[in-house]
This record gives C-alpha cells, sequence and structure tokens, in this order.
C-alpha cells in the first residue's frame, strides 16, 4: 500500500464529506488527520482503504459529537452565574481564619499536615496510605489524629477553635 498515493486520491472526498458531516471545516481536517494516522498505523490493502477510512472518519465524528455535548452538558449544569463580592468584613474574617489555619498547619508534622491536606482534596484512604507509605487500615486511625493535633494548635492560636471549625476552616484553605 502508498500511503501518499491512497492519501492523495481518498483525503479530499474524506473531508468534503466530514466537513458536511460537522460543518465545520477545523474539525473535519483534524479529524480526517486521525483517520489517517490510524490508516498508517493499521495498513489496508487499497482497496478496503476507503471503506475503513470513511467508518472510523464516521466513528470520529460520533465520538466528537458526544464529547461536545457532554461538554455542554457539564458547563450548562455547572454555571451559577457571577459570585457577588464579599462583604470588606467578610473578607477581612476570611483571609484571618485562612492564616490562621495555615500558621497551625506550619506547626503539626510533615506526614500530618499531608495526610490532612490529601483528604481535604478528596483523596481515598488506600491513595493517602500510597503517597505517604503507610498501612491502608491505618490511614483512619492517623487522620483522626492528625486532626485532633491541628485542632489542638488551631484552638490555642484562634481561642475557642473546635473540629467543627476545623473541618470549615480546612474546607476554606
Amino acid at each position: 500500500m502508498d500511503f501518499e498515493e491512497i492519501f492523495a486520491k481518498l483525503h479530499p472526498s474524506l473531508f468534503r464529506y466530514l466537513n458536511r458531516l460537522t460543518g465545520d471545516p477545523d474539525v473535519a481536517a483534524d479529524i480526517s488527520q486521525d483517520a489517517f494516522v490510524r490508516l498508517l498505523q493499521r495498513p489496508l490493502p487499497e482497496a478496503d482503504a476507503r471503506r475503513w477510512l470513511f467508518t472510523v472518519a464516521t466513528n470520529l465524528v460520533r465520538d466528537w459529537a458526544r464529547a461536545g455535548e457532554r461538554q455542554r452538558r457539564l458547563l450548562r449544569d455547572s454555571y451559577r452565574g457571577p459570585t457577588p463580592p464579599a462583604r470588606p468584613d467578610e473578607s477581612a474574617e476570611r483571609s484571618l481564619r485562612i492564616a490562621a489555619v495555615r500558621a497551625a498547619l506550619a506547626q503539626i508534622a510533615p506526614r500530618d499536615r499531608e495526610i490532612l491536606l490529601m483528604r481535604e482534596e478528596g483523596f481515598r484512604y488506600a491513595e493517602i496510605a500510597e503517597v505517604v507509605g503507610v498501612a491502608p487500615g491505618s490511614v483512619g486511625t492517623l487522620l483522626a489524629r492528625a486532626l485532633r493535633r491541628f485542632a489542638a494548635v488551631y484552638g490555642e492560636q484562634a481561642a475557642g477553635g473546635s473540629s467543627t471549625e476545623t473541618d470549615a476552616n480546612l474546607n476554606e484553605e
């Protein structure tokens, strides 16, 4: 199979088909290029190349359309409009809480800090265990101890901080 010959022969037709199918010449060019790259990776007899290319390209257009619909749905569902600016007193209070949380985090052991921050980022226990280098079954105990240590340091700094406030402040971090 002479790839250059097949490309010269089939590309104009494939591009026209994809342009009409998508309505976007840039998308048509990208998809036709992707289809030809796949053909290059999978040499076929010249007689089968046209049918195979058009089938692959049509499937790529379907994937592109699904991805676009998924992206539009995610954007539509996640848009909440502009958030009103915080009042100056709220902003100052939040800044003070963030500074207190950062100071408390700086005073606890690095492993405790890592565990707490990974938990706040949504890591699963198994992932935390792997990163920190402990057994997965011990992560819950380590988290509880780290949270108690953090709460003690934060409570000393914030004069009366409780574990409920600690959780809220970690989320703001």
